[in-house]
Parts: C-alpha cells; sequence; structure tokens
C-alpha cells in the first residue's frame, strides 16, 4: 500500500517550478518541458555571449544555431535519461552521490558534442567529423557541458531537498492524522468507563434482587450479561468487527436492560444478510443506543422502542437508530447537535473515514429522534494506531 510520505521523484527539471507541476506527467508533457528547458539554456548561453564578448551583432547571428544545439542537446539529454531509466529498471533516477554524478559526466560528454556536431550540419553543412576535431568547438562544448552538469546538479539537490521537506510534512500531517484517531478513541475508552461501572453494577444488582422472587428471569438476565461481556471485551480488543456482531452485542445490552425495564423496552433489529460482514468500528453504535435509553426511553414513563436497522443508499450504508422516547421538546439533555456524545461520535468518525462518513440527528413523528450514520460502502475504517 503507497504511503502518503510516497514522494514521486522529479521527472523533470522544470517541475521544481510549483506552476509545472499543475499538469499530469505524461510523454509529450516531458518533451514539451525540455523544449522549454532547452531553449531557455539556449537563450541563457547567447545572453553570456552578450556579457562576456560585449558583441551584441554578433550575439544575435548566433542566437539562432545556439537555439537550435541547446535544443538537440536537450532532446539527447531527454532521450539517454529516458532510454537509461528505461533499460536500467529505473537506476539513474535513484541513484545519488558519486554514481549519479558519473552518469551525468558521461551523458553530458555524448550528448554535447553530438549536439554541437549535428547542429552544425544542420545549420551550416559542416562535416561533423571536422566540427569535433576543431579545438575551439571542443572548448565550447566542454563549457557547455560543465555549465549543463553544475545547473543539472543544483537542480537535483533542489529537488531532492524538496522532496524531503515534503516527506516530512507527510510525517506531521500523518503523525496529527494519527494523534487525532488515537485522541478520539482514548475518548471513547474514557465513555466506556464511565458507562459500564455503572451499568454492571445496576445489572449484578438487578441479578441479586431477581433470584428469590423470579430465578428464572435472573438466569436469563445473567446469561445475556455473560454475552454482552464476550462481545464487548472482543471488541475492545479488535481495530474492527463486522455490523453482525455489533448488532449482536447491542441485542445482548437490550436484553439485560429488558429485564429491568419490562415492558417499558422495547427493540428491533432489522440487518440484511447481504451486510452482516460489513466492517465498522468496534463499539461504534452503542453509544448511540445508550444516548437513545438514557435520554429518550428513561425519562418516559410508559418507555417506548429502539429501532436499529441498516440499508445500503447510494455508496454509503446507512445505519438508522431509532427511538420513540421524549424527543427534542421534552429532553433537556438532548440537545439539537446532538450533545457531548454524539460530538465524540462525529470527532470518531472524522478521524476514521475523513469527510467520507457522516452523522444526522432527526426529529421522529410524533415522538422520539433518529440517529442516521453514513459510512461509505466501500472503505474500510482507518485502524487506530496502536501506543508505543
Amino acid at each position: 500500500m503507497k504511503k502518503s510520505h510516497d514522494i514521486p521523484p522529479l521527472s523533470h527539471p522544470l517541475e521544481l517550478i510549483p506552476l509545472f507541476r499543475r499538469w499530469p506527467r505524461s510523454t509529450p508533457r516531458d518533451v514539451l518541458y525540455t523544449v522549454i528547458w532547452s531553449s531557455g539554456m539556449g537563450l541563457m548561453f547567447a545572453a553570456l555571449e552578450i556579457v562576456v564578448l560585449r558583441q551584441n551583432a554578433l550575439a544575435a547571428q548566433n542566437i539562432w544555431p545556439l537555439l537550435l544545439m541547446s535544443n538537440l542537446i536537450g532532446a539527447m539529454i531527454h532521450a539517454g535519461t529516458v532510454l537509461s531509466n528505461r533499460f536500467l529498471h529505473g537506476w539513474p533516477r535513484r541513484a545519488r552521490g558519486l554514481p549519479r554524478v558519473l552518469f551525468s559526466m558521461v551523458l553530458m560528454g555524448v550528448s554535447v558534442p553530438l549536439g554541437i556536431a549535428l547542429g552544425n550540419l544542420i545549420w551550416r553543412g559542416a562535416n561533423p567529423v571536422h566540427v569535433l576535431s576543431d579545438r575551439s568547438v571542443q572548448a565550447e562544448g566542454l563549457v557547455i557541458g560543465a555549465c549543463v552538469a553544475v545547473l543539472l546538479y543544483l537542480v537535483r539537490l533542489a529537488a531532492d531537498r524538496r522532496a524531503a521537506k515534503a516527506v516530512e510534512e507527510a510525517r506531521q500531517k500523518e503523525f496529527l492524522a494519527s494523534s487525532a484517531r488515537m485522541l478520539a478513541e482514548a475518548r471513547l475508552r474514557a465513555l466506556q468507563a464511565q458507562i459500564e461501572p455503572h451499568f454492571l453494577y445496576n445489572t449484578l444488582a438487578n441479578v441479586v434482587s431477581l433470584i428469590g422472587p423470579r430465578p428464572a428471569q435472573a438466569q436469563h438476565m445473567l446469561e445475556r450479561f455473560i454475552d454482552y461481556l464476550r462481545a464487548s471485551l472482543a471488541a475492545s480488543r479488535s481495530e474492527e468487527v463486522t455490523l453482525g456482531s455489533e448488532t449482536r452485542l447491542i441485542a445482548a445490552y437490550l436484553d439485560v436492560l429488558a429485564v429491568r425495564m419490562g415492558e417499558r423496552l422495547r427493540y428491533r433489529i432489522d440487518l440484511p444478510d447481504e451486510l452482516r460482514q460489513f466492517r465498522i468500528a468496534p463499539m461504534l453504535l452503542q453509544p448511540v443506543v445508550e444516548n437513545a435509553i438514557a435520554h429518550g426511553l428513561e425519562p418516559k414513563v410508559e418507555g417506548g422502542e429502539i429501532a436499529l436497522s441498516a440499508r445500503v443508499e447510494g455508496e454509503y450504508v446507512a445505519v438508522r437508530i431509532s427511538d420513540t422516547g421524549v424527543g427534542l421538546n421534552e429532553a433537556a439533555p438532548r440537545k439539537p447537535g446532538g450533545g457531548v456524545g454524539l460530538s465524540n461520535l462525529r470527532e470518531r468518525l472524522r478521524s476514521l473515514y475523513g469527510a467520507g462518513a457522516k452523522v444526522e440527528l432527526l426529529e421522529n413523528q410524533p415522538c422520539g429522534m433518529t440517529v442516521r450514520l453514513m459510512l461509505p460502502l466501500n472503505e474500510s475504517p482507518t485502524s487506530i494506531p496502536s501506543a508505543p
């Protein structure tokens, strides 16, 4: 799997300029960039002639052959780089230090003289052998080759620094994202630590009170409580669970509460077979169910019903947890934004899925609330990194 800090290598010197990184890499783009780069080099050498020789008329006459030769040299360097990367399995692109310098020297030593000779052949019809044997041409080629080699070395050095900076920035972003996920998970664990002892003590107290008058009911409550603890322990040790296992955990939890609340608590779970293996983060739904009971059904004298369902809606799995409780108007803790519990849930979803998941709080008619979780269908939650 490609990591966020795997920065692609520089494919052309012009990519150091942000403007030229806007277009995706392709062979036609790289050829066009080579023409632009080579023409710039030709203009630079023409400017050097004006500065050094101070003969503007001569420099003006030489600008066109210089542009021709610089483009021929650039084309040979480009072709040599592409072919060597292909036949040497990308070694020139990965090479660093002395091997990279030696490769550049060989490439310049071949491309510059050939470009000058071919340019003189095209522009003046001169014999390439005579051109290459001319000492003034050799000196000119040496100067051009040295300048191009130094410039490309500086470009490569700048590219390496840019890549190192990009890698460090990507690692920082990855660290911050991991920290956010760990913080969301820690908040979830803290919430569980507050809820589970209260639930544990109440359940055990109810079992004790039922042993004498209603032993069968006490046995049923204890069995379902054991099922809940077993499922809860397995979920707390996993980074991902299935929707089927999560609903079984919720069913065990609601069965235990149903013994205590009696007819005041009814529930339905509607989960299609094709979604039972859908992967979600553990303990994602239970805080929503607990919130519905604590702030929806418990304040209502006659209680009500909890309904959990899941359906595929486009590119999402929509999980709905509805209640027929008191709703927003009569329950002060259930604020329109969802309160602290749903704020933590939104933050946890954001850390697991980014912007790909969302939570909606809907008011039911005639009473109660629905929490709808929209989870990406083809995307698993990001794993929570373990603490060092």
